[in-house]
């Protein structure tokens, strides 16, 4: 990674994301957050930001697959790495399985979880195409929601799971 030095002395890091298939090169300061760069540089405004402390998951996307909370990691940290936004889920202008699914089973109310919700479960129907009730329910432990009682969130997941 190359650091780039101001005349004011601020270190500046030249880093590239391959988000959603695309690749972006960005100069940052050491301290900006994957979730800022998502939203203030690529204008990705899917990925929310809650809690701003990974306690809320509003701002989950897939790094190299894996689910993080964006506003923990460093965009340095994430530089070569592959992200996958809520963007990125819809092909050809046709919502994903999952996506369709949230809808389908009235698993969407307010929508501010919605995002980081759906990418956690990305993550687990990945890995797992076939969970129980159960690892639904582990697989978005990290996901607060205010609006539901979780039901129909889990009963969305499942009915995506082939």
């Amino acid at each position: 990674m190359q650091a780039i030095t101001d005349k004011n002395g601020v270190k500046r890091y030249l880093i590239t994301l391959n988000v959603n298939e695309d690749s972006y090169t960005r100069v940052v300061k050491a301290n900006t957050t994957l979730a800022n760069v998502l939203r203030d540089e690529l204008d990705l405004t899917g990925t929310k930001k809650g809690c701003e402390l990974g306690d809320c998951g509003s701002c989950t996307v897939l790094l190299d697959g894996k689910p993080v909370n964006s506003c923990l990691v460093l965009a340095v940290e994430a530089d070569g790495c592959n992200i996958t936004t809520i963007e990125g889920l819809a092909q050809h202008e046709k919502l994903d399985k999952l996506q369709e699914s949230f809808i389908n089973n009235a698993a969407v109310q307010c929508g501010y979880c919605t995002p980081g919700m759906i990418m956690s479960a990305k993550a687990l129907l990945t890995r797992n195409p076939h969970p129980s009730e159960q690892e639904v329910r582990e697989a978005i432990a990290g996901n607060l929601c205010r609006c539901t009682g979780y039901v129909n969130i889990v009963k969305a997941v499942l009915a995506a799971a082939d």
